[in-house]
């Protein structure tokens, strides 16, 4: 079994001079760093006082989700004789808030696949569920990730 460990750094960046002072006194921007990689500017959702022109945690889970998916696909797709030549997701999610805090309940995957050989379709769209059953993220949250694929050809 490989384990493998992965590291950032979140800078809180949203102090506007007076700290947590009050709810309203602070911004909720930060940066996320990795080395070797461009930063990521976040915030918390609009409603929760964020910057909506940055990226919020519930974003980056949907994002993780749905491209964990995707390389997860083209794997799959790779050992099963599939040729994808493209790959498009418009993934959706729905969170339930419960007071200050809440959960997702669930995330709906779109993806929308183009493969080579038109005898491939249907062996394609059923390559969405071993594809999610390989994906590390989607496997370690406790909420349905579903599928509604279309496959296409070329």
């Amino acid at each position: 079994m490989a384990t493998h460990h992965y590291r950032l750094e979140t800078l809180w960046t949203g102090d506007r001079g007076t700290g947590t002072s009050g709810y309203r006194d602070y911004a909720r921007d930060v940066v996320l760093r990795a080395e070797g990689k461009p930063e990521l500017l976040g915030s918390a959702d609009k409603p929760f006082r964020g910057d909506p022109s940055r990226w919020n945690p519930e974003e980056l889970l949907l994002a993780a989700l749905s491209q964990c998916h995707l390389l997860s696909y083209l794997h799959v797709a790779v050992v099963h004789g599939v040729v994808v030549t493209g790959y498009a997701d418009t993934a959706t999610a729905t969170m339930e808030q419960q007071g200050i805090g809440g959960r997702f309940t669930e995330v709906v995957l779109h993806p929308v696949v183009t493969v080579a050989d038109p005898d491939h379709v249907a062996l394609a769209t059923s390559l969405h569920a071993e594809a999610s059953a390989a994906c590390f993220i989607a496997a370690s949250v406790a909420f349905p990730v579903l599928h509604e694929p279309v496959t296409r050809t070329a």
